[in-house]
C-alpha cells in the first residue's frame, strides 16, 4: 500500500523524497480554485476599485507560493522562476488561476496549488462578513517538465 505514496518508506514512516540524483528540468504548473458565493457578493467584488479584495487575493497567492516550503512539512524549498495569480468574478464566485514555474529536480505543483488554495482563502476572508456560505475548491489544471 505505500509503494505508490513517495514520501512513505516501507516501513511506513514518512520522509523527504531525495531528488538529488535527478537532473534540474524546466517544470510549470498551473492550478484553479473557485469559490463559491451568493450572487450579490460576486457583484459587490466586481464593483470594488482598483486595488480591492481581489489585488489583494493575487499578492497573497504569489506571496504563499514562495513559502510552500514551509508550510507543507515534506516539499522542497524551489528557486522559484514565475508565480502569477489571476482572478475573475463569475456570477456565482471567484475564479483563481494559479501558475508557478521554476528550473529544479522536483515538480512545481504545491506551490501552484498553494496559491490558488491561499488566493482563494484571502477572497473568502474579504466577504466573509457579507456572505457566510462560501465555499471553495482547487485543483490542479496542469504539471509540466520540459
Amino acid at each position: 500500500m505505500t509503494d505508490d505514496l513517495s514520501h512513505v518508506d516501507e516501513t511506513g514512516a514518512v520522509h523527504m523524497v531525495d531528488v538529488g540524483a535527478k537532473p534540474a528540468q524546466r517544470r510549470r504548473a498551473v492550478a484553479r480554485a473557485i469559490v463559491r458565493m451568493a450572487p450579490e457578493t460576486a457583484a459587490r467584488l466586481r464593483d470594488l476599485p482598483k486595488g480591492d479584495a481581489l489585488t489583494t487575493a493575487q499578492l497573497a497567492g504569489i506571496m504563499a507560493a514562495k513559502r510552500t516550503s514551509e508550510l507543507i512539512p515534506l516539499c522542497h524549498p524551489l528557486p522559484l522562476t514565475y508565480v502569477d495569480v489571476e482572478t475573475r468574478v463569475l456570477d456565482g464566485g471567484v475564479e483563481i488561476v494559479a501558475s508557478a514555474a521554476t528550473t529544479a529536480q522536483t515538480g512545481v505543483e504545491m506551490e501552484a496549488l498553494t496559491a490558488a488554495s491561499v488566493a482563494a482563502l484571502t477572497v473568502y476572508d474579504m466577504a466573509k462578513a457579507i456572505d457566510r456560505h462560501m465555499s471553495f475548491a482547487v485543483e490542479l489544471l496542469e504539471k509540466v517538465k520540459e
